[in-house]
């Protein structure tokens, strides 16, 4: 059986994932899906749909996994189970 610790580390790491999913799910699927939609708006002189399929979701993806590993390491330190 995990001790209480191992239990809180699972929990917040499996949260964190679930929230990088969400993320990667809205900016990988959903926004490219409404592409059209959001070409009705501009953003830095480029149509919005199009800036986010070839410039913005890549943003986000290298700025998610920035993030995702910046916070991994401090869930794991906060548990003692970082090298």
């Amino acid at each position: 059986m995990a001790s209480e610790g191992q239990r809180r580390h699972w929990e917040k790491t499996r949260s964190l994932t679930y929230i990088v999913l969400v993320i990667w799910a809205l900016f990988g699927i959903v926004i490219p899906w409404f592409a059209k939609e959001l070409d009705a708006f501009s953003f830095l002189g480029f149509e919005l749909g199009y800036y986010m399929l070839v410039q913005g979701s890549l943003i986000v993806f290298v700025a998610l996994i920035w993030l995702q590993n910046l916070r991994q390491d401090a869930i794991d330190d906060e548990f003692g189970s970082g090298q």
